[in-house]
């Protein structure tokens, strides 16, 4: 019996970490015991020093909140803090983890107290580390938690987005899916003012209000959020364009050069195009530097009087 209880409770404790707020009638459903159960279960949580709100009415609703302490059993505050500052570093951009690093950090920062939230922060601000590569604009790591959240609550957001050309506007969103590629982190939103899904940088993204509305999920355009990302950026209008034909299988290619997977499009089983055009000259650059076979290159004006410019300087240092 007692080993019945504990073990529905971790599953109680669970369930009330994975979405903000259950109904007692929902909570009895998925733990299949009565209503009734669930008040005492959620008692029972609270006696040991999880702060679990609740709403009144017939069915009542629960909801796992940050309280003034850490509930026990998990971290103390030292070990709260070492793991929040390192999970904000990993989301921020180290190359494999930084999704599982997200959902972790979201559910931390759902219960982590204020004072605690606090020193996040300024250990956060304080910690700086050196770049041996330019990765570009990271997105700062509270947005993301932020965004985790409202994408798994289904909440409606508004913010300011600041468009590739320089124009800013307020925008009111349904989010549905965070997307990281490379140093870039993408939002996936239903654009309510627009009625049609929207892809946004999230460095471009100021003044994140959530709004406590919440918007039933909608149906994605496709199965894989990801694809559908890639997708759009690649079919995405670019300043400058360059479009080489690479001497080396497409698979090769892939292999050798980073983010570039969606870019790479197989001709024959020994050559492949890759599109290298960008809204920046250096990174165009950049982008063909780390091709590893021989190459014929399509390209605007601009983009072949910028490599000849970078050529020979490259050969005036080399003598």
């Amino acid at each position: 019996m007692t080993s019945d209880m504990t073990g529905r409770m971790l599953r109680l404790l669970s369930l009330l970490q994975t979405r903000r707020e259950w109904s007692g009638a929902d909570l009895a459903d998925r733990l299949q015991v009565t209503v009734r159960t669930v008040r005492r279960d959620i008692d029972r949580l609270r006696d040991l020093g999880y702060p679990v709100d609740s709403a009144r009415g017939h069915a009542g609703g629960y909801r796992l909140a940050a309280g003034t302490d850490l509930p026990p059993l998990l971290l103390d505050d030292d070990e709260a803090v070492a793991i929040a500052v390192a999970l904000r570093t990993a989301a921020g951009g180290l190359t494999g983890i930084e999704e599982t690093a997200l959902r972790a950090l979201a559910k931390l920062e759902q219960v982590l107290p204020r004072r605690l939230r606090a020193q996040v922060t300024a250990l956060q601000q304080a910690v700086a580390g050196i770049t041996w590569e330019n990765r570009g604009p990271r997105a700062d790591p509270t947005l993301l938690a932020t965004l985790a959240l409202a994408c798994r609550d289904h909440e409606t957001i508004t913010f300011d987005y600041t468009t590739r050309t320089g124009t800013t506007a307020p925008r009111r969103v349904e989010p549905q899916h965070l997307v990281s590629s490379g140093s870039l982190w993408y939002l996936l939103a239903h654009d309510t003012g627009r009625d049609d899904w929207r892809i946004f940088r999230l460095d471009r993204i100021t003044g994140l209000t959530p709004t406590g509305h919440r918007a039933p999920a909608r149906a994605l355009p496709g199965d894989d959020p990801a694809a559908f990302v890639a997708a759009q950026l690649a079919a995405a209008p670019t300043r400058h364009r360059a479009v080489a034909t690479v001497s080396a299988p497409a698979e090769h290619v892939r292999a050798h050069t980073r983010h570039l997977a969606t870019r790479i499009r197989p001709v024959d089983e020994a050559t492949c195009l890759v599109d290298a055009s960008d809204d920046s000259l250096t990174r165009i650059t950049q982008t063909l530097a780390g091709l590893t076979a021989d190459y014929t290159l399509d390209a605007d004006p601009d983009v072949l009087h910028h490599l000849r410019a970078a050529a020979q300087r490259t050969l005036h240092a080399t003598g």
